[in-house]
């Protein structure tokens, strides 16, 4: 299994042979609804397109899942899989062969990778998006991805879990809590799922941000409290802090022998 990080919560994904592009922001800035006053990410480094790119997924609806600027320089008939929200966008975005994930859903990649959709992050009172499961069928060796680190009990269902990716940081707002929790949940999940590697998310990488939402975010948690935690519990998980933009290979064991 080979990943790249590229930046914030997209990375390329090379599993069962296939090339897996995951909630891609590669290109321009990242503004929500236009108001780029509140906030504005802008990169220091527009990654390239990857190449032959298998299936694109999207974790969710929003521009920070499903980039408009990005999705619009990439072949629009590769395939999609994402959550109800975000096939909308691709749809709307001229992608032709579109596939939505209701949560417990699956989807085969060319019988060589199944994605399973569980239930992730709260967008508003009543929307919950997707994170996911990707099994590489001829190993079984599995991954797990949820951006904002809002992990669901009907994980317990799948573990252990080879590869977790997922915040180990809190970003939070005065009086509304954190928007992105890391800092415990990294550590429940990893308890949970017993991975080999876990791999931080969303925060990080070749990346400025600015806006008025900026001033008031507040940042809590480190990498190596995460390590000292990990150790703690007597947790064997690997902690790796990837380079951006610098393709890496996992050594896993198979789960047969890593128990």
């Amino acid at each position: 299994m080979h990943l790249t990080w590229l930046d914030s919560n997209s990375w390329l994904i090379e599993i069962g042979g296939k090339r897996i592009l995951l909630d891609p922001w590669l290109v321009g800035s990242l503004v929500f609804g236009n108001i780029d006053w509140l906030f504005k990410g802008s990169k220091g480094t527009e990654r390239p397109i990857p190449e032959n790119i298998d299936l694109i997924l999207l974790s969710q609806g929003l521009e920070d899942h499903a980039h408009p600027p990005t999705l619009k320089q990439i072949d629009r008939t590769i395939p999609v899989v994402g959550s109800p929200n975000a096939g909308k966008v691709a749809r709307e975005l001229g992608y032709t062969q579109v596939t939505a994930l209701a949560h417990g859903e699956t989807f085969a990649l060319n019988k060589s990778v199944q994605i399973k959709a569980i239930p992730g992050s709260p967008i508003g009172p009543t929307l919950i998006e997707n994170g996911y499961l990707l099994k590489e069928l001829e190993t079984s060796l599995t991954l797990y991805y949820e951006p904002h680190g809002y992990h669901s009990p009907l994980l317990k269902e799948a573990a252990p879990v080879d590869v977790v990716i997922t915040p180990i940081i809190d970003l939070a707002l005065p009086l509304l809590g954190p928007i992105i929790k890391g800092t415990k949940s990294a550590l429940e999940v990893a308890k949970l799922l017993q991975p080999q590697v876990l791999l931080p998310t969303a925060a990080g990488g070749d990346v400025t941000f600015e806006g008025l939402l900026m001033s008031l975010l507040r940042v809590v948690g480190s990498a190596d409290e995460l390590r000292s935690r990990l150790a703690e519990n007597n947790l064997a998980t690997r902690l790796i802090e990837p380079k951006p933009g610098e393709r890496f290979e996992l050594q896993l064991e198979p789960r047969a022998l890593a128990l």
